[in-house]
């Protein structure tokens, strides 16, 4: 009640306060003539704006990243367990050819360790079990035709031009259908494929084939490497050497806090951009406000929040067009994390991994091990993306719970139906995220808008995972972002 009442009352000091500005010539004014001067302000403290801002800072250059949540991490987010252990609620996994991430970890001192995978995957289709090892599933009725759509994607995703797929060959065409449609078009039993192809696309967009451009589709294919390894599907959907291999010790937040840590104050939480403003009378920099009126003039600003959250900012002059269309056409996916914790990784005593999938009606089509590496308490982890999200968001807290225990019970057996603790990350429901695991760009969006993703606005540039060629969507490509946008404020200062 006193927590209510402090929260109440400050709201009607806001509001007393803005009836108070606006009385004596208005609280943009006021912000203006109280800001604090920076070389440059970053919105956002995820992966790409803390990257940006620990350049700036390395460069003798002064800076403020201003984050709207009370933590940092963004779409990271360390789960406490007990006992000095945590797991991922947010985005946890890397791999070979996410070199970013993997030499901040070094820079940051954080060792990584592999994704347990000791023991054989699990099949669930048709009312059946199967054991399999491997990353492809044994499902005798599209295999032959799987494989063969594979290595055509492969092929046409090689030498693809990662960072403008709207120049990519034949890429009107490709943006102009969705990926559903060119599987329907290009394999035999496409009904059975576009329900593998859709237990791939639920974690790892949010979202199904039907939802996304077969452009989009290709481009995210082809950055699934690097500047001399070229993307591979395999390596989009791999355990071992692919884009689960490894988790960090002490959870992927953990790359946030120790670089918030090290710039110290130049970090201010609880401070959600609310203005930007670059009609300023020397036609320079840009001011920037917050919800509770705090301002910082920049000599260059960096946007590093999630595309949709960039055009809720009230901006002046407006948006060109064509960014503001872009932005609003790039929701984030459907996504939450469910994870059972148990005493101790039972499954592994019956030689299982913990990775599986099922097939058909799902709360967590994909799931996997999620316990910590020294192996104790147990935890199963399932993605609730795309339509099974969908379905179960509406559904009660006690239902859900059971749907997800339920799958975790097809595939490990009973055990799993009677964990010792069970939370929930929905992605959507966070405020400063509203999805996950990244934007999902629908037919239409990459060949009329693309070129507007980095293309920066007077003193505005941006950062994001989404703005990345190589790992768009994932912690390698925030990172690079990163470094991207530092780069590009640092040779204009």
């Amino acid at each position: 009640m006193l927590k209510g009442g402090a929260v109440g009352g400050a709201g009607l000091l806001l509001a007393r306060g803005a009836e108070a500005a606006a009385a004596t010539g208005g609280a943009a004014g006021s912000a203006a003539a109280d800001a604090t001067a920076v070389d440059v302000v970053v919105v956002g403290a995820g992966l790409a704006g803390l990257t940006t801002a620990r350049r700036v800072a390395a460069a003798g250059r002064s800076v403020v990243v201003l984050e709207a949540r009370d933590r940092v991490g963004g779409r990271t987010l360390n789960h406490d367990l007990g006992g000095g252990d945590v797991t991922e609620a947010g985005g946890q996994y890397v791999g070979p050819t996410q070199n970013h991430v993997l030499a901040l970890c070094d820079e940051l001192g954080i060792a990584t360790y592999p994704g347990y995978r000791d023991g054989s995957n699990v099949y669930v289709a048709d009312g059946r079990a199967t054991r399999y090892t491997g990353d492809i599933p044994p499902d005798l009725l599209a295999l032959p035709d799987l494989a063969q759509m594979i290595l055509r994607l492969d092929a046409m995703a090689k030498d693809f031009p990662v960072d403008a797929p709207w120049t990519a060959k034949d890429a009107e065409k490709l943006d102009a259908m969705t990926a559903e449609t060119w599987i329907r078009s290009n394999t035999i039993n496409s009904a059975r494929i576009l329900q593998l192809v859709d237990l791939f696309l639920s974690p790892a967009l949010g979202n199904r084939a039907a939802d996304v451009s077969m452009l989009f589709l290709l481009a995210t294919i082809a950055g699934y490497g690097d500047e001399s390894t070229p993307g591979t599907l395999e390596r989009g959907i791999g355990s071992k050497g692919g884009a689960q291999d490894s988790r960090l010790v002490g959870g992927t937040q953990l790359l946030s806090i120790r670089m918030a840590q090290a710039l110290g104050d130049k970090v201010v939480m609880n401070a959600p951009v609310s203005a930007i403003d670059q009609s300023g009378p020397d036609g320079g920099g840009a001011l920037v406000t917050v919800a509770d009126g705090r301002a910082w003039r920049g000599r260059r600003v960096v946007v590093a929040i999630p595309p949709p959250l960039a055009v809720e900012i009230a901006w002046t002059p407006l948006l060109p067009a064509e960014h503001d269309a872009l932005r609003r056409r790039m929701p984030l996916g459907t996504l939450a994390k469910c994870e059972a914790i148990y005493d101790r990784p039972f499954w592994r005593d019956s030689g299982l991994s913990g990775q599986a999938i099922k097939l058909g009606a799902a709360a967590v089509p994909a799931m996997f091990d999620n316990t910590p590496p020294d192996g104790s308490p147990g935890v199963l982890m399932g993605f609730m993306g795309g339509r099974s999200w969908r379905t179960w968001q509406t559904a009660s807290a006690a239902d859900r719970r059971a749907a997800v225990l339920e799958d975790f019970a097809q595939a490990y057996g009973a055990q799993a139906r009677r964990p010792v603790d069970y939370f929930e990350q929905d992605w959507v429901r966070e405020r400063w995220t509203r999805g996950g695991p990244t934007s999902v760009l629908a037919p239409g969006t990459l060949v009329d808008f693309g070129r507007y993703l980095t293309q920066p606005v007077g003193a505005v540039h941006w950062a994001g995972t989404e703005t990345a060629g190589y790992w768009n969507g994932y912690m390698d490509g925030a990172i690079s972002s990163g470094k991207r946008a530092a780069g590009e404020v640092l040779a204009l200062l």
